[in-house]
Order: structure tokens, then sequence, then C-alpha cells
């Protein structure tokens, strides 16, 4: 730990501020409340932006969208219960998909926690309810214990598997005198990939002829040396929804699903599989439910959970960062010659699964190809809607960690629009397009505003396919008739003038790629409507 700073004249509300500008927040995303007033005191004359949605759940995937493109944990501030129930079904997409998330509530005054005396927001134990969401959940009871609750959060983000952290702040805590407390730097590291681990991978692979790489979300900042390795072993990599973009083009990618026949025949070919950063979820591994996917019998797995490695056997288990672990793979493995027919392997793999999906699905993943080639570098962030699916199974993105949605893992519709707003804020460089369904977009409809007011400068492409499809289409399959599938979408176009947002209509795609280039010239939010038969 290193101590940074001291504070004077200063309450605990104010300390907080000053203590995460330490920490290197930039942004946090709130909804101000009577619980949080004296939070907002310091926040008022720091440096950190504020951004302000139209609901607690979208301040949630606000700050999981700012996290997953800037790799910086994203933060929360909400007000006691509703506040923070509001934002637990963000948290829980964050722990699904491993996104660092600090979320700081205020509780009632101390003396009244756990009496049952009928306060406002008052919970039975709000802290033992975001015990079984978060990472960890800390009250701060006085001034000296806040720099150690953010360090600690901050060690769990840079040392283990990420996810959601909660702090909560009683009411009668915040304005407590926060003189002299400094904080305390984290500089807890993942630990460093075991040698005897490392040397019994390398033994693997120089015995291997058909090697095959998987990489998962864990490994989407670990482009450079997952291609070197890649490359070095002739190894076919075939990327998760949440690593596209990590090969984009590259003749060893494999931009499809685990789910596909295709990818897991390549998988059952393959004498050595080495997986980085994925946990093997259903989502990823058993889309369609039918129990095909078998776990490779050679097997090395890396990952940076303890937890995570426990869940599944491997024949050699590297705990570590996989951005380490594949470092140090390639210098134990400097003497293995290539395999031979690795780009032949990984051709006829994507050859074969982008055949395996019906014409529909294909022509939505096309649509998905004139976003990316419209806007070359985009961050296209999904919620669950047709094509987000179809290109979660397989698709070819141009960025690594530009591709990221909800259809995975928890699967929390409304994602999409809040979580594209916090991703424009942390990168502001590049284009930001959310891709969401008239079902899904109506969730969170109202934070075109939270957009408008942060000048973010998202194009929302509104799927507009009159009902949740998705959903009519799994009841047919198994005979249901289908109830409660097509709510009526309102004129998009018009709410979006509405919030003085500009907007526009298309019949098909064929008018997309310059809808969405005009909509960039802008700089501004903006909306496209695609209506589907």
């Amino acid at each position: 730990m290193t101590t940074v700073g001291t504070t004077t004249g200063t309450t605990v509300g104010e300390a907080l501020i000053s203590l995460l500008e330490a920490h290197g927040v930039d942004t946090v995303f709130g909804i101000p409340g009577v619980h949080t007033v004296e939070l907002y005191r310091g926040l008022a004359r720091s440096k950190i932006r504020h951004v302000t949605p139209r609901h607690e759940q979208g301040a949630g995937f606000m700050a999981d969208g700012y996290a997953r493109a800037s790799g910086r944990p994203g933060v929360a501030f909400v007000i006691t219960g509703p506040g923070l129930t509001n934002t637990i079904t963000a948290m829980g997409q964050a722990r699904a998909d491993s996104v660092p998330m600090l979320v700081i509530s205020g509780v009632n005054a101390t003396p009244t926690l756990g009496k049952g005396l009928g306060h406002l927001h008052e919970l039975p134990d709000q802290r033992g309810m975001m015990e079984k969401v978060a990472l960890s959940s800390q009250r701060v009871t006085e001034a000296g214990e806040l720099p150690r609750a953010l360090a600690h959060a901050f060690a769990l983000f840079s040392s283990a598997r990420p996810g959601p952290v909660h702090i909560e702040i009683p009411t009668d805590v915040m304005v407590k005198p926060a003189d002299g407390i400094a904080a305390m730097l984290s500089n807890a590291a993942p630990p460093a990939p075991d040698g005897a681990a490392i040397a019994s991978a390398a033994k693997l692979i120089a015995a291997a002829r058909r090697p095959l790489i998987l990489a998962g979300g864990g490994a989407k900042r670990a482009e450079a040396p997952l291609r070197r390795l890649a490359e070095r072993l002739g190894a076919p990599v075939v990327e998760t929804a949440n690593a596209r973009g990590l090969l984009h083009a590259h003749p060893l990618c494999v931009p499809a699903s685990p789910s596909l026949k295709a990818v897991r025949a390549l998988m059952t070919e393959a004498d050595l599989v080495i997986a980085a950063g994925t946990e093997f979820g259903p989502t990823d591994y058993d889309g369609y439910s039918d129990g095909g996917f078998v776990l490779p019998a050679n097997l090395i797995r890396i990952d940076i959970g303890a937890d995570q490695l426990a869940r599944r056997p491997a024949t050699v288990s590297i705990r570590a960062d996989c951005a380490e672990a594949l470092e140090a793979l390639l210098l134990e493995t400097s003497h293995v010659p290539a395999s031979e027919g690795g780009p032949s392997r990984a051709a006829a793999a994507r050859e074969a699964a982008f055949a395996e999906i019906s014409p529909t699905l294909q022509a939505q993943v096309r649509a998905v190809e004139v976003i990316r080639d419209a806007l070359p570098g985009a961050l296209i962030v999904g919620d669950s809607t047709q094509p987000i699916y179809a290109a979660n199974l397989y698709y070819d993105h141009d960025r690594p960690g530009g591709w990221f949605n909800a259809a995975t893992g928890f699967g929390a519709l409304g994602y999409g629009p809040p979580a594209a707003i916090g991703a424009a804020l942390a990168v502001p460089d590049a284009p930001v397009v959310c891709l969401t369904g008239d079902g899904g977009f109506q969730f969170t409809l109202p934070e075109l505003g939270a957009a408008l007011d942060a000048q973010a400068p998202v194009i929302f492409v509104v799927w507009n396919n009159r009902g949740y499809r998705e959903i009519e289409t799994s009841m047919l399959d198994v005979g249901v008739e289908p109830v409660g599938v097509s709510p009526a979408p309102p004129d998009f176009c018009k709410l979006a003038e509405a919030y003085r947002l500009g907007a526009e209509r298309l019949a098909d795609i064929d008018a997309l790629a310059d809808a969405l280039k005009r909509a960039r010239a802008t700089g501004l939010p903006r909306v496209i409507e695609i209506t589907v038969d």
C-alpha cells in the first residue's frame, strides 16, 4: 500500500471524493437523493465528472460500459434502499462478466440499522443483501475506515477476477470530521504464473501436433501475447463473444461460438486445448442447451481466479493474469516449432460455422458487419436482440474489447443503451454504436436524456421487429402458444426528437452505412430505427 495526500477540514463525504480522485476516478454515475446529499458536497468542487442517468439501473449499466471500454473501474453513487436495489441487476451483469464496478451507497443512520422502525428507504439488512451479489460489501462506520475500504475494493479489481464491489456509508457517518486521513493506494497485483505450472504446460505444448486456443473475456487485454503464441504454435484461436476482436481477420482466428457443431468438432480434433480467460459457461459453450459440449481431455487452463479454476478439471491450471501467463508460455516454448495446417484448420472451421447458422441469422450477421465496416474501430454495445444473438454465434469484430453485450451470462435486457453511454464517455474518440431491439430499448429508453445531458455521441440503432421475437421463437420451438411477446413499440424517431435528438427511420439495412456515417459526422447522440419484417 502507498499512502497519498492528507485531508484537512473535511467530512467523510468530502473525503470520499478526494480519495476517489487519488485512485484515478474521473467519472461517477448516479442520482442524488436525501441520503447521499453529503457525498455531493465534495463532488461539486472536484474534478470528477458526474453523469445523471434516469434510473439507478442505468447508473450501474453506465458504470459497466465505462469499465469495459476503458479497463478502469466504473463507479456508481446510489441512495439507500430503492436506489441500491435498482442497481442490483446491473451488478449481477457485472458479476457474470467479471466487470470492475464500485457501487457506493448511503444507508440509514447507524443507531437505526436493523431496528425495523420504518425509516425512509429502510431495509432489514442492506449490506447482507449486497453480500449475495457483490464480491465484497463493507460498511464505513468511522472516517479512518474509509481509505482501507477503498483500497480493498481497488485491490480486488487489480489482483483477482473483478466484479462489483459495494461500500455503504451511514448518513450520520457522512458528516463526521475526516481530517488527517490519506488515500491508501493499492499495489496489489495478480499472482505471478507458477513456474512449475508453466513448465508442465510447455511440455504439453511441445508434444502437441494439433493445438487449439480458446480465448474468453479474460484475455481481451492480452491481444499481443495471444497473437504471438497462436502464430508460434500454428494454433487456431476460437473467440467467445467477449473475446471478439482480438485477432481480427487473422488466418488463425475462428470468431465463432463453441455452441456450434463446427467449432466443437475443431475442439474435438485438437490434441491440446489452451483455454485463456474463459469460464466454459453454457451461454458460450452450450447455447442451444443440447448438452453437446464436452470439456477437452488435454487442457491447459489460464484464469486469474482460483475459484474459477477449481470449478473445471484441467491437465494443467495456471492462476495468473492472461497476458502474464501467455508471456511466460512464450518464453518457455521458444523452441517449439509451429504445427502444420493451423490456418487451414481455422479456415475450414470458419466456413463450416458460418454455413451452420440459418440464412436469417447470416443476414443479421451481415447487418452487424455493415456497422463495423461503416465505422471502423467502433465499439458496438449490444442488448439482447436478434442481430446480437446472431453475431455472438459468428462475427469478427475489428477492435479488441470493442464488442460486448448482455446476451450472454446474466442476460439483462435494457443493458445496451446506458452501457453504450458509459463506453462513449470512457473512450470519447471512438465511434460508439448501441445495437438494441425495440423491446429491450423500452427498458431503458429514458437514458436518451442522459446521453443528451452528457453529450455522449452514441448512435442508437434500434432493430424494430415489434416484439420479443427471440422469446416468441423459443415458445414456438417447444409448442407453446406465444403470449406476452408483442409489446407495442412507440415511434422511436418521435421520442428521440422529443429529447431533441436527431433521428431517422430505415426500411432495411441497405441505407444503414450512409445513415451511420451521417450520424457520426454530427458528433451528437442520434437514433436510427430499422423496421424489420
